[in-house]
């Protein structure tokens, strides 16, 4: 995983040679913050900040905030999500909670409670705004 000894990894941020690897049976309590691509087959609690490709294999869990530029999610996530780019949810993957992304893939099977904005501006999701969609559909159904 380290090149040259200097203890330093090789190649630019989303290189697959910068890959951090959280493995099944291991616990993170805290925020973890990288430049670099990432993958949890076990467990946080807290907030995860990547720039580069986030994974969540189907063992991994996370309960707490997520940023990233692209993710793949197979496990479960607890909190909301900000993907700059693509966010694929695989058959697998559980998630309560809400998502903003630039681009959205969902396969049959997934699992979602939480609202969903796809927008590359900063978007916030409110109950008010819940509140208001519901209100509008009751008086569609009243005419």
């Amino acid at each position: 995983m380290f090149k040259g000894g200097n203890g330093k990894a090789a190649g630019p941020a989303n290189s697959p040679d910068r890959l951090n690897r959280i493995v099944e049976g291991t616990s993170i309590k805290g925020d973890v913050k990288t430049d670099s691509n990432f993958r949890l087959d076990g467990t946080l609690e807290g907030t995860l900040d990547s720039t580069g490709k986030l994974v969540i294999g189907t063992t991994g869990k996370i309960v707490g905030e997520i940023v990233c530029a692209n993710a793949d999610i197979e496990g479960e996530i607890q909190g909301n999500i900000k993907v700059d780019g693509l966010l694929m949810i695989k058959s697998t993957a559980k998630i309560v909670g809400n998502i903003v992304a630039g681009k959205i893939g969902i396969e049959t099977g997934a699992k979602f409670e939480g609202n969903c904005n796809m927008s590359n501006a900063p978007v916030e999701v409110t109950n008010n705004f819940v509140k208001e969609v519901e209100a509008e559909n009751e008086e569609e159904l009243v005419y």
